[in-house]
């Protein structure tokens, strides 16, 4: 037997939960052998995640969704996005002297209300089977009665320490006596637990309104920040339609704007003709080929990409056959493409957590939820024990960009979520962390399964490559990558003209991948998940 991954592919013959925390897909599960809904797993799956993986999500960040009704057979797309304050303007940063958003502080924590927890709360009202309070079950003990600080989670507490260390609500909970905590220590968030506690007695109004909400938009004020109670109020979960595309014989769910979804389409578009199946797998040209795709995709999508409420956003042009086949003319098999060289095409007219839950009948979640950054703001709002995201950092302040804030918009998202079907059957559900490289990652998946005939597990254990900076000083085209690549591949691609950053074996910022898929003979859900994280795929 040829064993080419660290860890089995997971096999259960009726629900299952991937997600980057086993404890948090343990969730997810119960809350399936309870009688519950992949909606119900997700929601329980996330909501653990938002205390036990604080540094990666939680109910002060945003989320969307991609669900699949097997009884409709049909595709839908929840957007949960948090949208700019009533109060937000580029004119309000350009007077105080700020040239871009701050990444942390009061100032992202509040520029958009937090969106997940709307998202989930409508998500429960439309496919959820047990009360919202079974849902959030596992979440309240693990805020209450604590939980474990994994190696990743104390390391990540330590490299942001100081950021932490300057907000004392934080500080309270992520630095117990001053200082980082240790792997294997326990943590608690009992205001979390009292905030958990109040959403799933009153729904959306016990998180946005009542003592949470006045307590949220009170620090905010208290502390210069923007939101206020009328904001919190406003944020309500918007449902929408999915974009897809077609790959070789798969047909690709992605969420659509304001997320960057459409890239991974238009990456795999470039690909197609290139037959990456008839090339070695891992290889210079798998990786040389993906990795141009992915420059022309983002060139787009850095463009134009913004909330399509606030204006048109040509989706349907940069996921057409024609766009990809007059920018493929752009590619060089034989050479990198520098970012500064790429010509733009007109004007086109005409950290984040994953979790897949399957369901026995055959309902799909696919649900990304996020802070953005490490520990997002790094603000806790109040005695709320809220993490506040700083997903806000990523609007422009160029008022000619079609992504610059403006009142009630939500900024162009990385998070993204993903569904494919085989055979007009769900196959499917595929979704990771890494903010710019969650495409990137989507797309080394899907080609891996697709191209190469990999299951689950094998596809999101491979070496990964990402293009593009990580940090001040990069070009926007170095390709960092793992060093399980051989070493000829490595050295052809610098040869090539690629900018190489030289990771070790598994380097976390590569992202966390995980999914399902579903064999179409036996029924059976195979679980894949990220060696790179703390998570499981678990079935029953």
């Amino acid at each position: 037997m040829n064993i080419t991954t660290g860890r089995p592919v997971t096999m259960a013959p009726s629900g299952m939960v991937a997600c980057p925390h086993s404890l948090a897909s343990q969730a997810g599960v119960d809350a399936l052998r309870a009688g519950g809904s992949a909606v119900d797993a997700a929601i329980a799956a996330s909501s653990a995640l938002a205390v036990i993986y604080p540094h990666m999500t939680g109910v002060g960040g945003d989320a969307f969704w991609l669900i699949y009704d097997a009884a409709a057979d049909k595709v839908r797309y929840l957007d949960g996005g948090g949208r700019a304050t009533a109060g937000a303007s580029p004119e309000w940063f350009r007077e105080r002297g700020h040239e871009e958003i701050p990444f942390r502080g009061i100032l992202p924590a509040t520029l958009t209300t937090p969106g997940a927890v709307s998202s989930w709360v409508e998500a429960h009202r439309a496919y959820g089977r047990l009360p919202l309070a079974r849902d959030l079950e596992a979440a309240i003990g693990y805020a209450r009665d604590g939980f474990p600080v994994t190696e990743r989670l104390a390391g990540w507490i330590a490299e942001t320490t100081a950021e932490l260390a300057a907000h004392p609500h934080a500080a309270a909970i992520f630095l117990p006596q001053g200082q980082a905590p240790a792997a294997g220590s326990r943590l608690r968030n009992p205001d979390l637990a009292r905030t958990l506690v109040a959403l799933a007695e009153g729904g959306h109004a016990g998180f946005y309104e009542g003592d949470v909400g006045r307590e949220m938009a009170r620090f905010s004020q208290a502390q210069g920040g923007f939101f206020d109670a009328a904001d919190l109020k406003a944020q309500q979960a918007r449902w929408g339609e999915p974009i897809r595309g077609t790959y070789r014989d798969v047909t690709i769910y992605e969420t659509p704007a304001p997320t960057q979804g459409f890239t991974v389409l238009e990456m795999l578009n470039l690909l197609e003709p290139f037959e990456l199946h008839k090339r070695p797998y891992l290889g210079a040209d798998h990786a040389h080929l993906m990795v141009q795709a992915k420059q022309l995709a983002y060139f787009d999508r850095d463009r134009f990409l913004a909330d399509p409420a606030f204006g048109p956003v040509p989706i349907e042009r940069m996921i057409s056959r024609a766009h990809a086949d007059e920018r493929r003319a752009l590619m060089d098999p034989a050479r990198a493409l520098p970012w500064d060289r790429i010509p733009s095409w007109g004007s086109l007219k005409g950290d984040t957590v994953f979790i897949a839950a399957v369901d026995a009948q055959g309902n799909a979640a696919a649900l990304i939820n996020s802070l953005y950054g490490v520990f997002g703001s790094g603000v806790v709002a109040g005695s709320t024990g809220v993490v506040l995201q700083n997903r806000s950092a990523y609007f422009s302040l160029d008022p000619a960009h079609p992504n610059c804030v403006a009142p009630g918009k939500t900024p162009l998202h990385t998070l993204i979520a993903s569904l494919a079907f085989r055979d007009s059957k769900l196959w499917g559900v595929i979704g990771c962390m890494g903010a710019d490289g969650q495409p990137q990652i989507h797309a080394q998946t899907y080609v891996s399964m697709i191209d190469y005939g990999r299951n689950i597990q094998e596809a999101v254990e491979a070496p990964r490559w990402l293009s593009g900076r990580f940090g001040l000083g990069e070009a926007r085209d170095t390709l960092h990558i793992e060093s399980r690549f051989a070493p000829e591949t490595i050295a052809e691609l610098e040869r090539r003209g690629h900018p190489i950053n030289r990771w070790g074996p598994f380097n976390e910022r590569a992202g966390h991948a995980h999914g399902i898929t579903i064999d179409p003979v036996s029924g059976l859900r195979m679980g894949g998940s990220d060696p790179r994280s703390d998570g499981a795929a678990i079935g029953y």
